[in-house]
């Protein structure tokens, strides 16, 4: 991360606090964030989204981690993304529970993982539909490497991500470490989730994680 800071929003922008692995589908949030309405809405590109991070994209190096914050907007302005963050936990089947349906233009946070900016991965999801319209993360299969990500915290500070790599994994060769675990040790990381591929309304689900 290339440490800096300045005037962003509503308070200090740390400029490069992580490389982001984009992740937009996580088989642990399956039974929540892939299963869905798949109203007419429901994308088809999940399986296109995505063939890595192309050749010749420059990075930023990483900031070091700062202090932990809780999260409160994130923006990904290349997607014309801006959105609430709210903190989540598990249902009671032991899934992690994304924001209601009844509010799709508001995105998750794993409250019990790590905060953004701070050592570790932190994970949001959002919903990619509803049944009649889109949700907050209908556009998310489009980003690429080399995208910013801005996240508003608690303390007035922007940690500012940017893309490193877009991929696409069936929901039946998922491997859950390379897609949510922590890529390189003492690193700020996060993590964007929503659903990819098709919808199968037989299984009422969608068929691949982008990531």
């Amino acid at each position: 991360m290339s440490a800096g800071t300045g005037t962003a929003g509503t308070g200090r922008l740390i400029t490069g606090v992580a490389w982001a692995l984009l992740v937009l589908g996580l088989w642990l949030w399956g039974r929540e964030a892939t299963d869905g309405p798949g109203g007419a809405a429901a994308p088809t590109t999940g399986d296109i989204a995505a063939a890595g991070r192309p050749l010749g994209v420059p990075l930023p190096p990483a900031h070091a981690p700062v202090e932990p914050a809780t999260p409160s907007r994130v923006e990904i302005p290349s997607l014309g993304i801006a959105a609430p963050v709210v903190p989540r936990g598990l249902d009671d089947t032991g899934a992690v529970d994304p924001p209601p349906y009844e509010m799709p233009q508001s995105v998750g946070w794993f409250e019990r993982g790590a905060r953004p900016g701070a050592d570790g991965s932190a994970v949001f999801v959002g919903h990619v539909d509803t049944e009649t319209r889109p949700a907050v993360f209908y556009g998310l299969s489009s980003a690429r490497p080399g995208a910013r990500v801005r996240v508003t915290r608690s303390d007035r500070s922007v940690a500012e991500f940017t893309v490193d790599d877009v991929r696409v994994v069936p929901r039946d060769h998922f491997d859950a470490h390379e897609v949510y675990g922590q890529r390189r040790a003492g690193r700020a990381e996060l993590r964007l989730i929503t659903c990819g591929g098709s919808f199968d309304r037989t299984a009422g689900a969608y068929t691949a994680n982008v990531v």
